[in-house]
């Protein structure tokens, strides 16, 4: 009888996936469209930014400010395009709270140790959720500019402060509101990073974006006019101002402010993020 030497199967090869930018960015891609708020807050933000602006446009009357009506966006000397724009500060609080809410909600419910455990490193989840909101709300806002401005243009037919799409300046200052509004949602993600409280940077958000400039008007008039213009608000209106008034930044100049508090705020997320515990 003979007996065979039987040799030990080895066993499968373990299969090892490291971490790498793409991998994390997909993650956190696919964690931003499982979350019911993501979808809400998104048709919130682009609901206003379009009923706001057909609503302006619908009731605009040259005459409101002669005739005694309340000044508004319809009054003085008010164009297409601003009243189209006119939600965009109500949108950007929607996007803003969004941003928060991308990255302080993980510190809420201490998901956060589970993200961090995967991706030792820490600062790609940080660049990460920056990728995946901004380019959306960017892209997203842009569009619900454009309708805005079309369904506007119903309700301006006749007047003289009509515009269309091929007028100068009119898609540069369309697009402008769509990228002012993807740095918000930018800004909302460190700042929820940098505090990891939503209520406490939901606060903040709101404090830098519209009381921060009423506040400042205490100030004396020097300092005043001089600070005014570099608040983010307003270097961030002026991006997608179709006319650029004197006290305001350009366009450009606007954006380049804006992105810098952008990258203050995204900066000081990146240092805490590292140096602290989750």
């Amino acid at each position: 009888m003979t007996v065979t030497d039987l040799a030990p199967v080895p066993a499968p090869a373990r299969t090892t996936y490291k971490v790498t930018g793409p991998r994390v960015l997909r993650s956190e891609w696919a964690k931003f469209w499982t979350l019911r708020s993501s979808w809400i807050t998104l048709a919130v933000a682009v609901v206003l930014l379009i009923a706001f602006g057909a609503i302006a446009a619908a009731t605009y009357s040259p005459d409101a400010t002669a005739t005694g009506g309340p000044p508004g966006p319809g009054s003085g000397d008010s164009d297409a395009v601003s009243l189209a724009l006119t939600g965009v500060t109500f949108a950007s609080l929607a996007v803003g709270v969004l941003g928060v809410l991308l990255s302080a909600g993980e510190y809420t419910t201490g998901m956060i140790r589970s993200t961090l455990a995967a991706v030792p490193r820490r600062l790609p989840v940080l660049w990460s959720k920056a990728a995946v909101i901004g380019p959306i709300v960017l892209v997203l806002s842009t569009i619900a500019a454009l309708a805005a401005f079309q369904l506007g243009k119903l309700g301006l037919d006749g007047e003289k402060i009509a515009l269309s799409l091929g007028d100068d300046g009119v898609l540069r200052s369309l697009a402008g509101a769509g990228v002012y509004l993807g740095l918000v949602a930018v800004f909302g993600v460190a700042l929820g990073v940098l505090l990891r409280s939503s209520a406490g940077a939901i606060a903040v958000l709101v404090g830098v974006l519209l009381i921060l400039p009423g506040l400042a008007s205490l100030l004396p008039d020097s300092w005043y006019d001089t600070m005014n213009p570099y608040f983010p608000s307003n270097a961030g209106s002026a991006v997608y101002a179709l006319h650029q008034s004197s006290d305001a930044l350009s366009p450009g100049a606007g954006l380049a402010v804006f992105g810098g508090w952008v990258a203050l705020a995204l900066i000081g997320a990146a240092v805490r993020l590292v140096r602290s515990d989750a």
